[in-house]
């Protein structure tokens, strides 16, 4: 069975493979001075808890957190004695082109995005990732990764406006009943929500006339269910895309022979 791990800067996500079939998905908090002893008490004891037996004999990683991917390495050696390949290195190829200047680096994540949108829905695709950072990438008619767009995310433009304005509560994010707010909170959140929807459309709209021909937008991410609401934002939403990238990405070197 296949573990596949995806470390963002805020959470990170376990999910068990039997084939094509997630049976297991579970997510902490990222932290990078989490041993691999941890983390393995951790994952073995919730597979315990949901009665998964499961013998695990490979792993791949993706992360955004360089500090995190030792003890993830030493997690994969030691307690399911298989190599790990990690998406960004040499070792790991991956089953589409990466088309940006020369000597910049992609984040892992958001190649894993496009093999799994690409795989999907095929190319001529923008995927917006509502994470720490709200991303967005855009996918080439053959798959290729060819650039996208960095904006803060959600919830880090909420902390700032928090921490920033000392008369401004923290807010939870989530869609207003009007665009005027009568209070504070709703104001806030007004502001954030319709930014936010503003900011997406607004960059799909100019990628897409950019790029020249007709897109599909797709969504995933933690915050994605919320902004799926409002109509004509997104062509669909994906709940586990990094991870269906993950386990498509894996499947590709078993295939080119280059993990064993």
């Amino acid at each position: 069975m296949l573990l596949a791990v995806d470390c963002g800067n805020t959470n990170t996500v376990f999910a068990l493979w039997d084939g094509d079939q997630m049976i297991g998905h579970w997510r902490t908090s990222t932290e990078w001075q989490r041993t691999a002893d941890q983390y393995y008490v951790w994952l073995s004891t919730l597979m315990t808890l949901q009665g998964i037996k499961a013998q695990i004999t490979d792993v791949i990683i993706s992360s955004t957190v360089p500090r995190v991917v030792f003890n993830l390495r030493v997690l994969s050696d030691r307690y399911f004695k298989t190599r790990p390949l990690v998406v960004g290195k040499p070792e790991c190829a991956l089953p589409v082109d990466v088309r940006v200047d020369e000597g910049t680096t992609v984040g892992p994540d958001r190649l894993v995005n496009t093999v799994a949108g690409y795989h999907k829905y095929g190319g001529d695709l923008i995927v917006v990732d509502f994470g720490t950072a709200t991303t967005f990438d855009v996918v080439a008619k053959d798959g290729a990764y060819v650039g996208g767009v960095i904006a803060p995310g959600v919830n880090l433009s909420l902390e700032a406006l928090h921490h920033a304005a000392a008369a401004l509560p923290h807010v939870d994010i989530s869609k207003p009943q009007n665009v005027i707010g009568t209070n504070t909170v709703a104001c806030m959140q007004s502001g954030v929500f319709w930014g936010y929807v503003g900011l997406v459309r607004e960059i799909c709209d100019r990628i897409k006339a950019e790029s020249g021909v007709p897109m599909k937008v797709i969504s995933t991410g933690g915050l994605a269910p919320l902004f799926q609401q409002t109509a004509d934002l997104f062509d669909a939403y994906e709940d586990d895309l990094t991870m269906q990238g993950l386990r498509r990405i894996h499947e590709h070197n078993k295939d080119i022979g280059t993990h064993a």
